[in-house]
């Protein structure tokens, strides 16, 4: 029988049993008891636990991963890592990846070590679900491999397709520094945001075969309108049928859109209506502005008219 790390099972010959946390060498394994002491055991001497874990054969295709873990406010939409500590092993962790967002991720996890490579995961994320993909002891940090995620992001509304994500990870310990969160499931451990570390890269010929683009070729930008109405109503016809999230993104898709063509167009401002509501959008907005390195300042705009429902963006 295979085992992979994070399975739990049971030792044949006495009464103990703990997680999967380390692959020793083909023939012996590292498992983690309750007391949190790693112990090298031989595959011959385990096997696995009804209802804890799932033999490695047995996953041979992507299926759905079904967590009940509600769309929680607390945790603003993205892609993380939620790792969980164990209640019965206390150096043990559990690594969820959390799709706190309304698109579904097909995912596979890969470990990396000393040009060693081992598939460790694959399988489907439903949207504001989780998915348990790798466990190990946190007392051998150091030795953890690399984690590289590859997420390909499947959206449920008319809006433009995003770029698969390729996200290569080494965990430290100042990752594990600050104090326990509270984690879906009421669990307790460390968020850390995936999609937050997509590298930014640039492709120096497609940049350099850019500049020698005909006029023709180039792709026309139209100029906005100076001022943006981000209601839905006015964005979508379809509006009644569609989820908050969706309605969210939709909103800021808009919203970038009409920023960028602004900024092509050299624009000294312009006005954006995103309501007051419950104020969701426009401190979506406001962060987006805060880190855009072509505005120079913004402001509610225009309180006579607008009240809080509108921000006004100054270019450089």
């Amino acid at each position: 029988m295979k085992f992979k790390l994070g399975d739990f099972v049971r030792f044949v010959d006495e009464k103990r049993e703990g997680y999967v946390t380390k692959i020793i060498d083909a023939q012996t394994l590292g498992v983690t008891d309750e007391d949190g002491f790693e112990i090298p055991v031989a595959i011959s001497n385990l096997t696995s636990v009804h209802g804890h874990g799932v033999a490695a054969e047995e996953q041979d295709a992507p299926k759905p991963v079904h967590v009940n873990v509600p769309a929680i406010s607390k945790i603003e939409n993205g892609i993380y890592i939620a790792v969980a500590t164990d209640n019965k092993a206390g150096n043990v962790v559990h690594f969820h990846l959390l799709n706190q967002s309304p698109s579904v991720l097909l995912v596979s996890l890969t470990t990396g070590k000393k040009e060693k490579y081992a598939g460790v995961f694959h399988g489907v994320i439903e949207s504001y679900q989780s998915g348990l993909v790798y466990s190990a002891s946190l007392a051998d940090l150091d030795l953890w491999p690399e984690f590289t995620f590859q997420i390909l992001i499947a959206g449920k509304t008319e809006v433009k397709p995003v770029d698969p994500l390729v996200i290569s990870k080494k965990f430290r310990a100042k990752d594990f520094a600050s104090e326990l969160k509270e984690l879906p499931q009421a669990k307790k451990g460390w968020l850390i945001r995936l999609d937050d570390l997509v590298p930014i890269t640039i492709d120096a010929q497609k940049l350099k075969e850019s500049f020698f683009k005909s006029p023709a070729e180039k792709k026309t930008v139209d100029a906005p309108a100076k001022e943006i109405d981000l209601h839905i109503e006015k964005l979508r016809d379809d509006h009644h049928f569609l989820e908050a999230d969706e309605i969210l993104q939709i909103q800021l898709n808009s919203f970038q859109n009409a920023l960028d063509a602004a900024i092509v167009h050299h624009f000294d401002k312009m006005i954006f209506i995103h309501g007051s509501g419950n104020g969701t959008l426009r401190d979506k907005i406001h962060k987006l502005i805060s880190k855009n390195p072509n505005i120079k300042t913004y402001m509610d705009a225009r309180k006579e008219k607008f009240g809080y429902g509108a921000t006004e963006v100054v270019f450089k």
